[in-house]
């Protein structure tokens, strides 16, 4: 598949890409019950519901994720930028 086609996949299927504030964190971990994320590790160590973390993302305030819906439900997904590594399903689950 090329490449270009690839990495708009994923986009197409974000609501809305914020821009990042200058001062925005990023997501080092995920918070799990059950193997669904309930919530989110900040850089700053902070740890937000899954509400909470859409709300920040929406206000640019965190930085790498757009955000998308499943049924009534909104989430964070990764940006596309060809780094596996920072990809929220390459995270660590926190508690």
């Amino acid at each position: 598949m090329n490449e270009k086609i690839a990495s708009a996949l994923p986009l197409a299927a974000m609501d809305e890409i914020p821009t990042p504030n200058s001062d925005a964190v990023t997501i080092t971990g995920l918070v799990k019950e059950r193997g669904r994320i309930t919530g989110y590790q900040l850089s700053d160590d902070r740890i937000v519901s899954r509400e909470e973390g859409v709300s920040m993302a929406k206000a640019g305030q965190i930085r790498g994720v757009g955000v998308a819906h499943k049924k009534e439900t909104e989430y964070l997904k990764s940006i596309p930028d060809g780094t596996e590594s920072n990809n929220l399903s390459s995270l660590p689950t926190v508690n």
